[in-house]
């Protein structure tokens, strides 16, 4: 029988060991001694002593004089390691080499100093804890850190030890995903809105007189209510004979005041205009304590009449040398509403009930099956605005689906989606999205007139109109439904600006609807798009819609809301709506962020 030869134990045991067999160190030829425990032996041997190295993390050594067979323990993990191990074969951890002061500071703490370092414990203690530069003991194996990678590394195993036909199928599952939220995690360029908002926006033109008599006659158009499908109170309605459900407003007007001074800060008048739809004819029209004509008399054709939904019609006389300073302010709430049902999408928006995704789309087949038509007829024409001839150049249509440049770029989107999602209406109109967001960068000396959807696609750059011009343009070509909203922008309720963006139709697949028992006649959405500002199906707050664009096949209406009205040329100047934001901002139910990421389509 072999005979057992007793060795001191280190300081951080409290039970004593008996060599027994040798076991071979896996980098060395050498053998490493291990000893089993035995809890009530307790032998000591004068041959052998503890060596310990100015207290930087080590592995203590027990080290045999006669033949300098020596072991230690790691400080961390507490397992046997060999005299110049650089790292601990049990837990990984870096080890300081007993020659060098500074290796340990240098490979494991990477900054600080040797008195900062970890130390061994005063004490018996379990395996990982280690002593701070305080005195304080930390089970540094504790870490979530270390959790977290031995996790990692554990599902990376199992993945590989899975059947490749196994790893395929989980790989286009979840590659997409993985993908999406690696890229979500990167972004820092995002944008922060309120859920809610309530404030009084501002708009302001001064116009001044330098010559003879002058007079200046302009429309303002009223802005409404808006509902979450533009003009309706329901939504979705029922074959089982559920009630339809209603509809969300998402800008609620609380009142409309128009002002008016002498280039001032006091206001001459102040004249309350009318929501709810009611008239005031030009006969019965208020004047001012100028002599200045207001009257809303409602949309008709006369010049007396307004030829943009409501709006107020304004009848200015100016002397020579008068400045005269109207101000529209109008008080909103608008909430935040997304058309989008997306993991992307907070929670705390309106509408992911009844929200669309690449999973409950339709076909572009199902579009003119939606809502009689009737967006199918209005808003899907190839052609859209001829802006005519100026200064003898021909501008041509401002969308148009049929040129050479859009056609290619629509291909191009097309062929770039995933096998099954070629017909997909809501997959091609989220791609373009995207496309626009990658390749149209955003000009702000943009020209007069305005880029038409193909030129903004050949440039590669425009403003908001010429970059919703060549958005509408791409939809068109698959005959998705877009138009016109027309109103003003602001990022912090400060500084506002003119501004337009889209609205498309999309149809909910008929599967969908008919799990839901919706009628397919209602089963669609209709968002707002803003490609500029990156808001995919998103209305913010922070965007007050002013008039949102009214079918009409001769583009009268949109000349209308381009040129609100006309004055005398002979010394008269009205200057361009200044927009701002009076008094106080009411915000509530909490902010959300939007991040500039393209949608993994899948």
């Amino acid at each position: 029988m072999r005979e057992k030869i007793p060795i001191v134990i280190p300081k951080s045991r409290t039970r004593q060991m008996v060599l027994s067999e040798p076991v071979l160190h896996p980098e060395k030829s050498k053998a490493l001694l291990t000893c089993p425990l035995y809890p009530s032996f307790c032998l000591f041997h004068p041959s052998l002593t503890n060596k310990h190295y100015r207290g930087v993390p080590h592995a203590t050594v027990i080290q045999r004089l006669h033949n300098q067979i020596v072991m230690g323990t790691c400080p961390y993990c507490q397992s046997v390691t060999y005299t110049g191990d650089t790292i601990c074969y049990s837990c990984g951890r870096i080890l300081a080499n007993i020659r060098s002061d500074k290796f340990a500071m240098e490979q494991q703490f990477h900054r600080g100093s040797l008195d900062s370092t970890f130390k061994m414990t005063k004490k018996p203690t379990k395996g990982g804890v280690v002593q701070t530069h305080t005195g304080r003991n930390v089970n540094i194996m504790k870490s979530r850190r270390n959790r977290t990678r031995h996790l990692v590394l554990l599902f990376f195993v199992a993945f590989i030890m899975l059947a490749p036909q196994v790893r395929e199928n989980i790989f286009q599952k979840w590659a997409p995903g993985i993908q999406e939220y690696v890229m979500l995690m990167a972004e820092t360029d995002l944008a922060v809105y309120d859920n809610v908002a309530t404030f009084t926006v501002d708009r302001t033109i001064v116009v001044t007189n330098s010559n003879s008599v002058g007079w200046l006659y302009e429309d303002i158009v009223i802005p409404t209510d808006v509902e979450s499908l533009y003009g309706q109170d329901t939504d979705f309605s029922y074959v089982n004979g559920d009630l339809p459900s209603p509809t969300s407003i998402i800008q609620e007007v609380k009142s409309v005041n128009l002002l008016f001074t002498s280039g001032g800060s006091i206001i001459d008048d102040m004249i309350a205009i009318p929501t709810d739809g009611s008239i005031l004819s030009y006969e019965d029209k208020t004047i001012t304590s100028k002599g200045h004509y207001v009257w809303w008399p409602g949309y008709g054709a006369d010049n007396n009449s307004c030829h943009v939904g409501n709006c107020v019609k304004l009848e200015l006389h100016l002397q020579p040398g008068e400045t005269v300073v109207f101000s529209f302010q109008a008080t909103v709430t608008s909430t935040s509403y997304s058309w989008w049902d997306g993991s992307r999408v907070d929670t705390i928006i309106e509408g992911l009930d009844e929200a669309i995704n690449v999973d409950n789309s339709g076909k572009f087949s199902d579009i003119e099956l939606r809502g009689g038509g009737e967006r199918s007829q209005d808003f899907s024409s190839p052609y859209w605005y001829d802006r005519g001839t100026r200064g003898g150049v021909t501008h041509g249509y401002a969308i148009n689906a049929q040129e050479q440049v859009v056609l290619e770029t629509a291909e191009l989107i097309s062929s770039s989606l995933p096998e099954g999602l070629q017909d997909n209406a809501y997959a091609y109109a989220r791609a373009t999205f995207d496309y626009m967001h990658k390749h149209i960068t955003y000009d702000k000396n943009a020209p007069n007139p305005a880029r038409s959807g193909p030129l903004c696609l050949e440039e590669s750059t425009g403003d908001c109109d010429e970059q919703t011009n060549a958005f509408l343009s791409l939809l068109r070509v698959k005959n998705i439904p877009g138009w016109y909203v027309f109103g003003a922008l602001t990022g912090d309720y400060d500084y506002w600006e003119a501004h337009g963006w889209g609205y498309i139709m999309l149809p909910m697949s008929e599967s969908w609807c008919e799990s839901r028992n919706i009628e397919l006649d209602t089963c669609f959405v209709e968002g707002s798009v803003d490609v500029v500002n990156n808001k995919w199906l998103l209305h913010t707050p922070n965007a007050y819609i002013a008039w949102v664009e009214e079918p009409d096949s001769t583009g009268t209406l949109l000349n209308s809301y381009y040129s609100p009205g006309k004055y005398s040329s002979n010394g008269l100047v009205r200057a361009p709506p200044h927009y701002s934001t009076i008094g106080d901002v009411d915000t509530s139910g909490g902010k959300y962020q939007v991040k500039p990421v393209k949608e993994i389509l899948r």
